[in-house]
C-alpha cells in the first residue's frame, strides 16, 4: 500500500518551507515503513496534496474519482499570506475563500501547529483538522563546533566575528525590516540573511531596504542544505523576527543545530516554545536588541540543550508515527499487522495527533469525521 504525494507545483516552491515539508512527508513515511509513490498507482490508498494551486484541486478530484482518500496539508492561512507580496493584503479575503475551498476537498486536513488548525477551523472548514509538525531532521541538523571557523571563513569574516543569522523570503512578514533595524542597533556583529524572492514581487518599499541594508548585513540569497546547515551550527544567535507563522520549519532547525534562538512574540509558538525555557522571544525592536546583545555577550542563560530537545521531539521519526497513527484513525490505509500498535500509540498521544474540538463543535473531530461533516 502506497502514498501518492502529488508533486505538482513543486518546482514553484520548492525553495519554501512548503518545498520543505513535502520532502520532510516522503522521509517521514519512508522511515515509518510506509511507501510512496509520484504518481497514481493501483495499490495508491490516498494522495497527499499541499499546495492551493489550480492543478492541486484537479488532483483532488481524481482523487475522489478513484476512490481514494484526500490528505490536504494546510500549510497556508490568510494571515500569513498577507504582508508577502505586493497585493497580498488586498487579495487576502480572497485567498482565504481560495483555501478553505481547497482544504474542503480533503478528507482529512493536516496542519502544523494548534495555532493553524485554530485559524482552519475558524475559517469554517467542516472536515477533521489535525495538527501534526512538518518535522525536522535532526539526524542531519545538529550541532558541530567545526562549522564556526567555516562559516566566517566562506563569507570573508574574521575569526572572532559574531554573527547572526535569519532564514526566509526577503518579504515584510518575515521581519526583514527589524532585522536590519537590529543589525544597525548592534554594527560590530555581523548580520547574514539567508533566502531570496524575486523582487518582482515584493513592494518597492522593501527592494529599497535592502539596497540600503547596513555594511554589516550580507544576503547570499538562497543556497543548499549543507551551506544552511553550516550557517545555523556556525553562528552565535538565530533571530527569526517574522510576524507570522504556521509552524517555521527554519525554527526547528536552528534549534537542532544548537544556536541561540531569538523569536518574535506571536501565538504560533505558545505551547510549544517557551520564553527563557527554550527559546526567547521579544516584541519589541528596542526588546531584540537587549536579547540578542545579551545572546552575544553570553550574558544570557544558554538554553540550547532544551532547545534541542524540542527539535528531537518533533524528529521525522516521531512525525512519521504520528502521521500513520492519523491515517489509521481516518481509514486513509490499513497497516494490518501494525493497526493495533499504531492505534495504540494515537491514544497515548491524543493532545498530539488529533484534533480537538472548538467551541461551535461538541462531538469530537472522529465523531465529525464518521458522520460525513
Amino acid at each position: 500500500m502506497r502514498i501518492y504525494i502529488y508533486s505538482g507545483g513543486e518546482k514553484i516552491v520548492g525553495r519554501s518551507g512548503v518545498g520543505q515539508a513535502i520532502r520532510h512527508q516522503r522521509e517521514c513515511l519512508r522511515r515509518s515503513g510506509v511507501a510512496t509513490t509520484d504518481r497514481w498507482t493501483a495499490d495508491a490508498a490516498a494522495v497527499h496534496v499541499n499546495t492551493i494551486l489550480p492543478d492541486s484541486v484537479f488532483a483532488a478530484l481524481g482523487a475522489k474519482l478513484r476512490r481514494r482518500k484526500v490528505v490536504w496539508y494546510g500549510h497556508s492561512t490568510m494571515e500569513d499570506f498577507r504582508s508577502s507580496f505586493k497585493g497580498s493584503n488586498a487579495l487576502a479575503p480572497l485567498f482565504k475563500r481560495w483555501i478553505t475551498f481547497c482544504y474542503g476537498l480533503g478528507d482529512v486536513v493536516l496542519t502544523p501547529t494548534e495555532y493553524s488548525r485554530e485559524l482552519l477551523e475558524s475559517y469554517g472548514l467542516k472536515k477533521p483538522v489535525y495538527s501534526i509538525s512538518n518535522g525536522v531532521d535532526t539526524d542531519f541538523f545538529h550541532p558541530d563546533p567545526a562549522a564556526r571557523p567555516a562559516l566566517r571563513a566562506r563569507y570573508g569574516l574574521a575569526e572572532d566575528k559574531q554573527v547572526v543569522v535569519s532564514v526566509g523570503h526577503t518579504i515584510a512578514r518575515k521581519g526583514l525590516p527589524e532585522f536590519l533595524e537590529l543589525a544597525r542597533r548592534i554594527p560590530e556583529a555581523a548580520f547574514i540573511w539567508f533566502g531570496w524572492t524575486n523582487p518582482k514581487l515584493i513592494p518597492q518599499e522593501i527592494v529599497q531596504a535592502m539596497r540600503n541594508a547596513p555594511d554589516n548585513v550580507l544576503f547570499p540569497g538562497f543556497v543548499g542544505r549543507e551551506e544552511l546547515r553550516e550557517a545555523y551550527q556556525g553562528a552565535d544567535v538565530f533571530a527569526f523576527l517574522s510576524h507570522e507563522e504556521t509552524e517555521g520549519i527554519v525554527v526547528l532547525e536552528a534549534l537542532a543545530c544548537g544556536v541561540p534562538t531569538v523569536l518574535r512574540d506571536i501565538p504560533v509558538y505558545g505551547g510549544w516554545l517557551e520564553h527563557g525555557n527554550t527559546i526567547y522571544k521579544a516584541s519589541a525592536d528596542g526588546d531584540f536588541h537587549e536579547i540578542v546583545s545579551g545572546l552575544l555577550n553570553k550574558t544570557l542563560p544558554d538554553l540550547t540543550a532544551a532547545g534541542r530537545a524540542v527539535a528531537e521531539s518533533r524528529s521525522l521519526e516521531q512525525v512519521g508515527k504520528r502521521l500513520k497513527a492519523i491515517y489509521l484513525e481516518q481509514r486513509v490505509c490499513d497497516f494490518s499487522r501494525e493497526a493495533a500498535t499504531a492505534l495504540d500509540f494515537a491514544e497515548q498521544n491524543r493532545s498530539g495527533v488529533r484534533p480537538r474540538s472548538g467551541k461551535r463543535h461538541q462531538k469530537s473531530f472522529h465523531a465529525l469525521g464518521q458522520s460525513g461533516v
